[in-house]
């Protein structure tokens, strides 16, 4: 086996990392399944907190729970923010905004989206190969209403309540979606614009294999201006990035995997055909205006017949894994050294047991980086 894929089996998966996980300082994620969402403090020890994003349809009770688990009893944030807002980072909406009366901000390009005016571009199932992308014609495309809560975010990048941070236009996977930077220390939370695990695939999404790729290919409705979207993130050299799909990745790993990524996005992510190429989907403030029609795909009859068997064998690899690398952890991943200082009063050690890091990458190896 060669170097490169002897480090991507030393690299974390869903076996040996937790649902709710440190990611820096005031940071932390949350998977739901197969999509993430993050708690993010104003300070690294102290005072007031955002949602970024809301998972999947259902999600509100575990979201709740993960918010009280970190920040205690009640705790409810001061807004929740949109890296943008298909399904599975919207899901619980509704929900959240509604139970804790807070404020909702996205771009001016993705309020159609969260307001009722406007559904998505319709996903295309041809591009990516997998099971995920196969399946995206099933997927939700109804817009979600916050209604009166809905609001902008400022024009200046500022983020509300986050005076650390900035947002970043980062369009093509969607019309208006953006990502969140933290310049102290270089913590990225990206969104969709790129991803740490190859979401076009299901036993890949349940692994949760670490490696940066593309934005989600089934979704994507601009190809160009998701070229260039991950061409401003690289430049500003993230020492982490928190994506909506994977694992968060850090240091030199991250860095050069994204840098590739951008100077071979044609080649590494864009398909070589598929609805939204060349031609992408017309969207503006009022939501979408066009979109090109639907590719036909003639395996999608053999596609769909092997579908059932391929998530079985998927789920039933990762299930093995799962246990060997739970096994594996218990005899020795209890004595790894923790780099990371645990900022919330509330968070326990039983909350983040083992923290992935890239040794190689030397981020927030003490004090004397924060």
């Amino acid at each position: 086996m060669s170097d490169s894929l002897d480090h991507l089996r030393t690299r974390p998966t869903r076996a040996t990392t937790p649902d709710l996980q440190f990611v820096a300082p005031g940071v932390w994620a949350l998977r739901n399944v197969f999509v993430n969402l993050f708690f993010v403090r104003q300070t690294y020890n102290a005072g007031p907190w955002v949602l970024v994003d809301a998972g999947l349809p259902g999600a509100a009770g575990k979201i709740r729970h993960a918010a009280e688990s970190l920040f205690g009893p009640g705790a409810r944030p001061e807004a929740i923010i949109m890296t943008h807002g298909h399904f599975d980072h919207a899901g619980a909406l509704e929900s959240l905004a509604e139970h804790w009366d807070v404020p909702v901000y996205a771009h001016r390009l993705e309020l159609p989206y969260l307001t009722g005016r406007s559904a998505y571009p319709p996903p295309d199932p041809t591009v990516g190969g997998g099971a995920m992308a196969w399946l995206s014609g099933l997927y939700p495309k109804h817009p979600y209403n916050v209604g009166s809560r809905a609001h902008e975010l400022p024009a200046d990048h500022s983020v509300p309540e986050l005076p650390d941070w900035r947002w970043v236009f980062t369009p093509g996977h969607t019309p208006g979606h953006v990502a969140f930077y933290r310049e102290s220390d270089g913590v990225l939370i990206a969104g969709d614009a790129f991803v740490t695990t190859q979401q076009e695939s299901a036993l890949a999404v349940w692994e949760q294999r670490q490696e940066v790729h593309g934005p989600p290919k089934y979704f994507t409705c601009d190809w160009e201006a998701a070229r260039l979207s991950v061409e401003r993130l690289a430049r500003l050299q993230p020492k982490v990035a928190a994506t909506g799909h994977g694992i968060p990745m850090r240091g030199a790993t991250l860095q050069q995997e994204l840098t590739e990524l951008a100077q071979h996005f044609r080649e590494l992510a864009v398909p070589a055909q598929g609805r939204y190429l060349p031609d992408p989907a017309i969207a503006d403030e009022t939501g979408v205006r066009a979109v090109p029609p639907p590719v036909h795909n003639p395996s999608t009859p053999w596609i769909l017949g092997g579908l059932a068997a391929s998530i079985g064998l998927g789920i039933g690899i990762w299930l093995k894994q799962r246990d060997g690398a739970r096994r594996r952890y218990k005899h020795h991943g209890r004595n790894r050294h923790h780099h990371f200082d645990q900022p919330a009063t509330g968070y326990a050690a039983a909350v983040d047991p083992f923290t992935p890091v890239d040794e190689d990458g030397g981020w927030f190896p003490g004090p004397q980086n924060l």
